[in-house]
C-alpha cells in the first residue's frame, strides 16, 4: 500500500517537477529484472525508475541514506535494501552479504530490482567505473534457477537541478546473463568481468559520454545543424551520441581538423545566440496571417492570463522561497541539489496547501477550504505554465524582429550553416563505420 502511494506522489511530482521525455523499450511484465542505471542525480535517479514501470521494484541505496530524516523513513518503506560502501565505513562492508543475499532472493521470487553500478552520483560528464556488484548479484540469483535480465537504463539531464528542464529516460536491449554463466567454478571471475562490461557498454548506448561539459554545447549545435540539413527534428538522442563519439575519434586522429571546426561551430553558435535562434529558425519562412494569428492569440492569453498569473506569483512567493532557502542551507555538493529541491517541494507545498485551507475556513468556512484545497494544485500548475508559455512566446517574437526584418543577416546565418552542415555531411560518411 505504502509503495503504490509513493510511487504516485513520487511519479506526480517528477512530472510536474521535470519535462519528461521516454524513449522505452517494452518492460517484460513479469520475471527476474534487473535494472541498471547511470547515476548523476542522487536520489532523483531511482525515482524515475517509477515513470518507466508498474512494477514493484526493491532499490538498493547507498547505507548513509537510511540514517537521514524522512528519507531513511521513505526508503525502508519501500522496502529498500542498503549498500556499504567502503568510502563512507570499511568496518560496514561484511553487511554487504546480507543485502546481496536479500536482492538475489527478490530475483528468484521473480521480482525486479534496480541499482547504479557506477557506486555513486556523480556529475562528470561520462559513465563512471561500472562495478562488478549486478553481475555478481545477477549470478547468484541465475546460480537459483532464476532466468534474469538486465536492463539498461540511461538518464540524460539537460539541467538537472532546474525547475521544468528537460530529462531523456531512455532504456537499451535487455542482456540475458545466462549468456555469461561460468561453466565452472574456476571460471566465475572472468563470466563476472565479461558481464560487468557487457553492462557497461550497454549503459553506454543510452547516456551521452562527452569528454568535457564544454563540449555539450558545440556537440548539439553540431547535431542541429546537421538535423537541419537532412529536415528533421534536431536533439535526437543516438545521433547526439554519434556526434560525442565522433568529435572524440576527430579530437584523438585529426587534432588540427579538430580544433577549427569546434571553433567554427562556436562562433556559429554564438550568432545564433545573439539573435536568440536555433539552426532550425533559420528556415522559418514568416507568412503575414500566421504573424497576426500569433500576435492577437498571444495578446489575448495576456489579457486573461496575467492577473491570475500575477495573482499566483504572490500565493505562492512563499513556497517559492522557503524551498531555494532550504536548497542553500542543506545541499553542500552539486548532486544533492536537485536531490534536496525536489524533496523540499514535496514537503514545503502540502504544508503550504493545508495553510491556506486552514486560512481559508477560518476566514469564510468549510466551504471556502474545500474550493482552496481543490483549486490549490491547478492555480500553482497553471501560474508556472503561464510563466513559461509567455517565456517561449517572447523568444518567438524576438526571432521575428531580429530575422524576419533582417533579410540579410538570415541569409548569411543560412549561408554558414549550410556550410557546416556540409562538412558534417563528408564527416559523418568517413567516420559512420565507426559510429555504429
Amino acid at each position: 500500500m505504502l509503495y503504490d502511494v509513493v510511487r504516485a506522489v513520487v511519479g506526480f511530482a517528477l512530472r510536474m517537477f521535470y519535462r519528461l521525455r521516454l524513449q522505452v523499450r517494452p518492460i517484460p511484465a513479469q520475471g527476474p529484472l534487473i535494472f541498471v542505471g547511470n547515476h548523476p542525480n542522487g536520489l532523483i535517479d531511482p525515482a524515475l525508475v517509477f515513470i518507466i514501470t508498474q512494477r514493484r521494484v526493491t532499490f538498493l541505496a547507498k547505507a548513509p541514506l537510511f540514517r537521514v530524516p524522512v528519507i531513511g523513513a521513505l526508503l525502508r518503506g519501500l522496502d529498500a535494501l542498503p549498500v556499504y560502501r567502503k568510502q563512507d565505513d570499511p568496518t560496514q562492508m561484511s553487511k554487504n552479504e546480507g543485502t546481496f543475499e536479500a536482492a538475489s532472493g527478490a530475483l528468484v521470487q521473480g521480482g525486479a530490482i534496480t541499482l547504479f553500478p557506477e557506486g555513486k552520483s556523480h556529475s562528470e560528464p561520462q559513465l563512471a567505473e561500472v562495478k562488478t556488484g549486478a553481475a555478481r548479484i545477477a549470478f547468484r540469483a541465475a546460480k537459483q534457477g532464476a532466468s534474469i535480465r538486465v536492463v539498461p537504463v540511461g538518464l540524460t539531464y539537460k539541467e538537472k537541478q532546474r525547475f521544468r528542464s528537460e530529462v531523456l529516460i531512455e532504456t537499451g536491449d535487455a542482456i540475458e546473463v545466462s549468456a555469461f554463466l561460468p561453466k565452472s567454478e574456476g571460471e566465475e571471475v572472468e563470466s563476472v568481468r565479461a558481464l560487468t562490461q557487457a553492462i557497461t557498454d550497454g549503459l553506454r548506448k543510452v547516456t551521452l559520454n562527452l569528454e568535457k561539459w564544454e563540449d555539450l554545447p558545440v556537440i548539439e549545435t553540431a547535431e542541429a545543424v546537421y538535423a537541419f540539413r537532412l529536415g528533421e527534428k534536431a536533439k535526437d538522442p543516438d545521433r547526439l551520441r554519434r556526434f560525442a563519439k565522433g568529435m572524440s575519434l576527430l579530437r584523438e586522429e585529426q587534432p588540427g581538423k579538430y580544433a577549427a571546426l569546434r571553433a567554427e561551430v562556436a562562433a556559429f553558435r554564438r550568432r545564433l545566440g545573439l539573435v536568440r535562434a536555433d539552426p532550425a529558425d533559420l528556415s522559418v519562412v514568416y507568412q503575414r496571417t500566421a504573424v497576426w494569428t500569433f500576435a492577437v492569440r498571444n495578446l489575448f492569453a495576456l489579457l486573461l492570463g496575467l492577473p491570475v498569473f500575477a495573482a499566483g506569483v504572490v500565493v505562492f512567493a512563499v513556497p517559492f522561497y522557503a524551498v531555494r532557502w532550504l536548497t542553500d542551507m542543506i545541499a553542500t555538493e552539486w548532486d544533492d541539489e536537485a536531490t534536496i529541491k525536489f524533496l523540499a517541494s514535496l514537503v514545503v507545498a502540502p504544508i503550504w496547501i493545508a495553510v491556506m485551507v486552514a486560512g481559508a475556513a477560518y476566514a469564510w468556512g468549510p466551504r471556502a477550504a474545500v474550493a482552496v484545497g481543490g483549486a490549490a494544485l491547478p492555480f500553482g500548475v497553471f501560474t508556472r505554465y503561464f510563466y513559461e508559455r509567455r517565456l517561449s512566446a517572447l523568444r518567438d517574437a524576438l526571432i521575428f524582429f531580429t530575422l524576419g526584418s533582417r533579410a540579410r543577416l538570415k541569409a548569411m546565418l543560412l549561408v554558414e550553416g549550410e556550410r557546416l552542415a556540409h562538412e558534417f555531411e563528408s564527416l559523418a560518411t568517413e567516420l559512420r563505420p565507426r559510429l555504429g
